[in-house]
């Protein structure tokens, strides 16, 4: 697992990477421009080249982006569409430049339109943004479940990949709060375990890309995007722990985006404290002799298969 956070890209691309090695960070996510204003940012080419060069060495290894909040591919409005898939795909070619493991987005919002007629729109806007860009991965976030928010459920998560034409590049980043606020109960090793069962079942193990482990100020099905400090809040520290030190997660970039223990976004005491709920997290599985907290991949494929036949 590359555990990391969300850091500034102020200042260009290789200031990013100083700040996650600042925090002791295996992977960073940033946002590609400003998170609420549509104006693109392109980086430098040396820029770029002296970013790839650091990634290659390390000790950070990864980079996700995260793209604009404004971004909702769902929306009838014209201009608002336009401006969601232009930036949408600036964003992947932006991850095409500097080797990101992915583009995260938030799959949009209804705005009070029929569910299947906004889930289709971004079927087409997700089409339009891959043949724009060349190999960096779309992942769909799923949401807290707000209003008329997309991809509450991994059945509309699915229904999105499909419709964006099932291209291996359309990944899923998972978040941990957000599955708690939507009704998922994540707060045990075991509960985890069920809901990624779920996820494989229904979406597949190859579509897991990418993490956003952040707490939770609201509780289990509460429809509320609110972060609190790893371990401060409704998902506790076991939670937290179980989601740093899930099987099926290896390898992946596990984001915390914050608000971290000063009250802004994460940093070096956040990172710690990840680390050290991930130990807990791997002890504890140790400790459960035969429980279900430590299955791993492969063994979770098998079962959904065999639900998929029946």
């Amino acid at each position: 697992m590359l555990i990391g956070g969300h850091v500034s890209p102020a200042g260009g691309l290789v200031n990013a990477f100083h700040r996650g090695v600042e925090r002791d960070c295996d992977a960073i996510q940033i946002f590609n421009q400003s998170p609420r204003a549509w104006r693109h940012r392109s980086y430098e080419e040396d820029d770029v080249a002296e970013f790839r060069g650091l990634l290659a060495k390390g000790p950070v290894r990864a980079i996700v982006i995260h793209a604009v909040y404004l971004i909702n591919p769902a929306s009838k409005d014209r201009v608002v569409r336009k401006k969601s898939i232009d930036a949408l795909a600036h964003a992947l070619q932006t991850g095409d430049r500097i080797g990101a493991r992915g583009v995260v987005v938030h799959p949009g919002s209804t705005v009070g339109e029929p569910l299947e007629e906004a889930i289709e729109r971004v079927g087409d806007a997700i089409r339009r943004v891959l043949a724009q860009s060349e190999s960096c991965p779309l992942l769909l976030e799923n949401t807290a479940g707000a209003g008329g928010t997309i991809g509450r459920s991994f059945e509309e998560l699915a229904r999105l990949i499909e419709l964006g034409g099932g291209d291996k590049r359309i990944g899923l980043c998972l978040d941990s709060c957000h599955l708690l606020a939507s009704g998922f109960d994540v707060r045990t090793a075991d509960g985890l375990s069920d809901v990624i069962d779920r996820c494989v079942e229904i979406v597949g193990t190859e579509r897991l890309a990418c993490l956003h482990v952040n707490d939770s100020q609201t509780g289990l099905g509460s429809n509320r995007d609110r972060h609190a400090p790893l371990g401060t809040g409704e998902l506790g520290r076991k939670g937290c722990a179980a989601f740093f030190s899930e099987p099926r997660f290896e390898g992946l970039p596990a984001i915390f985006e914050g608000p971290g223990f000063d009250g802004r976004g994460a940093g070096p005491t956040d990172i710690k404290t990840a680390r050290e709920l991930r130990a807990k997290g791997l002890a504890a599985r140790r400790r459960a002799r035969g429980g279900r907290g430590g299955r791993t991949r492969a063994r979770a494929r098998t079962p959904a298969r065999r639900r998929t036949r029946g």
